[in-house]
């Protein structure tokens, strides 16, 4: 019998691709989502006899125990995304993002594996040109990064758990995500026909969400060599400027005008670059470039409705 998967957060940006693909490679997923943002991101799902759909609250003791009962393995993806969202509602989003997930794994039998994935935007910023390994110190500056790494260092400190830091994520999903950086960059380039840049040389690591699905599929398959560490999940081959990305767009956006700001700056600091060593020895190395994600961004938005989708 196929290994059942509990995804928490499933019908957001990553669960949608997500869940699709443990499908695809014979799991039986179950969804628990409050479909904050009135999506319909899973309906493509429902013909699907190994896939379920359990509208709740993460935060729902009862619910939760229910669902991870009937669990193989854990996923918890749930979550108040990115830095603004969280400094809006704090209690929220520490609730969610740090509570939730002190909640599961309490809950859960140290047999269920759980993969959690955190962002690698805990690096902070980092001068110097210095690859961010996992054994590089954290120093989130962010509530919603600080959050993260919270969680993650309690998860590591119980067994059976692999956590994923992932590069920032891009590409098309059916809830789709306008205010990360390659997402956002493409859809300002079509829709506005300029970009303004500020602090154009912080660089950071990007991966297709696609990418990031078929990681942890990964994941599940080689748990027993994986377990119980940390990973880095990004592409070699792009870690890259905010200007050096803007460029990139440009590409194949020639009309795009772009002006680096001398005055003003971003709220977001981050500013690393990051090495994937350590899932590449694990076997497992990101194939999609920023290229192919550029130019499937580029036809996603010609569908694309602006207002219903933006989420920060």
């Amino acid at each position: 019998m196929s290994e059942r998967v509990l995804v928490t957060g499933g019908a957001g940006y990553l669960g949608s691709v997500l869940c699709e693909q443990l499908l695809q490679a014979g799991y039986r997923v179950t969804v628990i989502d409050s479909l904050l943002y009135s999506q319909h991101s899973l309906f493509h799902l429902c013909a699907h006899p190994g896939f379920d759909f359990c509208f709740g609250d993460v935060r729902d003791e009862r619910q939760m125990s229910r669902l991870i009962a009937d669990a193989d393995l854990l996923i918890p993806l749930a979550a108040i995304v990115g830095a603004p969202a969280c400094d809006r509602d704090p209690a929220s989003a520490t609730s969610v993002n740090l509570g939730a997930v002190q909640m599961l794994n309490r809950l859960r039998s140290r047999h269920q594996l759980v993969i959690y994935p955190t962002t690698n935007s805990g690096y902070g910023t980092k001068f110097g040109g210095i690859r961010c390994t996992e054994d590089t110190p954290l120093e989130p500056i962010s509530t919603y990064g600080k959050m993260k790494a919270q969680a993650e260092t309690e998860l590591l400190q119980s067994k059976n758990v692999i956590t994923l830091r992932l590069a920032t994520v891009f590409g098309m999903s059916p809830r789709m995500r306008l205010d990360l950086l390659v997402n956002h960059f493409v859809y300002a380039a079509v829709n506005d026909g300029y970009l303004i840049l500020f602090e154009k040389d912080f660089k950071r690591n990007y991966i297709h969400i696609r990418d990031v699905a078929d990681c942890f599929v990964h994941c599940i398959k080689n748990a027993n060599a994986m377990v119980n560490r940390c990973y880095n999940v990004g592409l070699d081959t792009a870690n890259l400027s905010k200007e050096e990305l803007a460029l990139k767009v440009k590409q194949y956006v020639p009309e795009l005008y772009l002006h680096a700001a001398a005055v003003g700056e971003d709220p977001d600091k981050r500013n690393y670059i990051v090495s994937n060593q350590r899932l590449r020895t694990a076997g497992f190395e990101a194939r999609r470039t920023l290229d192919e994600g550029i130019q499937e961004l580029l036809k996603g938005y010609r569908m694309l409705a602006r207002s219903p989708l933006k989420n920060a």
